[in-house]
């Protein structure tokens, strides 16, 4: 089992983007310092939702101030980037940390940052697949040309090459480049995904039984695609979830339902859609509370049953959990620890 961290940068109310942004890299410094895995970084624009626009930036920041921990993006969003572009900064990160950054991508929504950026609603529509293609040739090839609708450029050197790591170094999937990862919430995009033989992030909202499909599905698309059993059981898939550890049976859940729904409230009424359709937005206190019922929010042994239950339904022993939902610097902190202390030997 695996039990990393996913970090957002959330500003609460009454916070500003310093002290989310500072919690932020505390949680990550004492994911390590408590033996957790990794840490998963989101990328959000314009909403304090989560005030990290540059996941990727955060990620070398973090990889410069460890030594042992996997640093990934959860995720970067690919219509806001030039695949190439992220290429580069994938292979950067992967070279400089001995292997130890994963990159995670996904389509995003349909927010005013694709305007701003310039990818426009096609991008996000219909360019997902052709920007995702160009950037794996980019971490895979010694030479790449962009010869598709989006993209087109003549064939170029790619310096740095991300299989270059000193000593023989392997990314997290035995590769020698850097692991990626894709973001999936529909079946398209979950066969996108096993048709590449690329795993999956699976988001916090989902429950066991949705995730256990699309895992089932996944290795169906996969077979179909030709790739070998191994590579399809193997697929080392990442769920995201919640935690929040407490010894009072009531307690991890009262502090959540205190402060979340203020969180997403402000947060998420912030997203400007880019071409005015309709959204409709999750009641704040009801997510809360089918969160905290879904994942590791309660005393240890609890959590660690929760992890361990969908670990067997799903397969998935990959884990980014949502540390900061108490809003607090010094509560984040004793719950990474907690995490580390209190949880993970239960699961080992």
């Amino acid at each position: 089992m695996r039990i990393g961290t996913f970090v957002l940068a959330a500003q609460f109310p009454g916070q500003g983007p310093g002290e989310a942004l500072h919690r932020a890299v505390r949680s990550a410094e004492a994911a390590e310092e408590s033996g957790l895995d990794s840490v998963w970084l989101a990328e959000h624009h314009f909403v304090p939702y989560g005030v990290c626009p540059s996941a990727t930036t955060l990620a070398a920041l973090l990889l410069g101030r460890t030594r042992r921990i996997r640093v990934g993006t959860a995720v970067s969003v690919l219509p806001n980037h030039h695949p190439v572009a992220l290429g580069e900064q994938a292979a950067l990160l992967h070279l400089t940390s001995d292997g130890r950054f994963s990159l995670g991508v996904g389509r995003g929504g349909p927010w005013v940052d694709l305007e701003v950026f310039g990818g426009g609603l096609d991008a996000y529509e219909n360019g997902f697949p052709e920007a995702l293609e160009l950037l794996l040739d980019w971490l895979r090839e010694p030479r790449v040309a962009g010869s598709g609708e989006r993209f087109g450029f003549r064939e170029v050197a790619v310096v740095p090459r991300a299989d270059e790591l000193l000593d023989g170094a392997a990314g997290a999937a035995g590769t020698s480049g850097p692991e990626v990862i894709v973001a999936c919430t529909s079946p398209k995009s979950v066969r996108l995904a096993a048709g590449r033989a690329l795993p999956m992030l699976l988001g916090m909202h989902c429950g066991d039984e949705e995730k256990a499909e699309m895992v089932a599905l996944w290795r169906t698309a996969a077979r179909e695609a030709g790739h070998p059993p191994e590579v399809v059981e193997g697929a080392a898939h990442v769920s995201a979830g919640v935690a929040q550890i407490a010894d009072g049976p009531g307690d991890a859940k009262e502090t959540l339902v205190k402060t979340m729904p203020g969180w997403l409230r402000q947060g998420l009424d912030a997203h400007v859609t880019v071409d005015a359709r309709h959204r409709v937005m999750r009641d704040p206190v009801a997510y809360t509370e089918l969160l905290c019922a879904l994942h590791p929010v309660g005393p240890p042994k609890l959590a660690a049953d929760r992890l361990a239950a969908t670990a067997e339904r799903t397969g998935i022993t990959r884990f980014a959990l949502l540390v900061e939902g108490s809003g607090d610097l010094a509560a984040t902190e004793e719950n990474v620890r907690r995490l580390g202390a209190d949880v993970l030997p239960l699961l080992t």
